[in-house]
């Protein structure tokens, strides 16, 4: 079924193959194969997979079955957090915060916060504890994301939760 969403052109269908590729899934008969999973990823970020882009984001920033190339991985990630991908948002702030640009590292994992990711709150706090961000940013962090996983809370999910999904 996936193959068949592949040879269509379906830019997600193309992502998880990738993924398949990528970490080696050997029930579906596809052994671990990086660059296969590099190939896929681009002609899903191609196809605008806003999750590929934060694949690939992160295979070029760690030079993970390709040269590294931490401004191409970063445009990736840029090209995902501006599509609303929060992990892409995510890996911005930590590229921000790397580079020594605090206050824009802060401005982006409040955002992904607000989306959810608890990560991007828990940088803000860290930088908080050492004087790198403002109350008033942590708290706005906090309020947002609170609210983002208020807004994720369903019957359905609590149940899979309490049956180990």
């Amino acid at each position: 079924m996936i193959q068949k969403r592949k040879s269509k052109g379906d830019a997600e269908a193309i992502n998880y193959l990738g993924n398949k590729y990528y970490y080696g899934y050997g029930e579906t008969g596809l052994t671990k194969d990086v660059p296969r999973a590099i190939e896929l990823w681009t002609e899903a970020a191609d196809l605008g997979s806003v999750d590929a882009h934060n694949d690939l984001g992160a295979a070029y920033y760690d030079g993970d079955g390709v040269q590294q190339d931490k401004p191409r991985g970063v445009r990736h990630w840029q090209e995902a957090a501006m599509e609303g991908h929060v992990l892409g948002r995510h890996n911005i702030g930590f590229v921000e915060f790397n580079n020594g640009n605090h206050e824009l590292a802060v401005q982006h994992w409040i955002i992904s916060a607000k989306m959810g990711c608890e990560n991007s709150l828990n940088a803000i706090k860290n930088m908080f504890m050492e004087g790198l961000a403002t109350k008033t940013q942590y708290a706005e962090a906090l309020r947002g994301y609170g609210h983002a996983v208020e807004g994720m809370k369903s019957h359905q999910r609590e149940e899979a939760t309490r049956l180990g999904y």
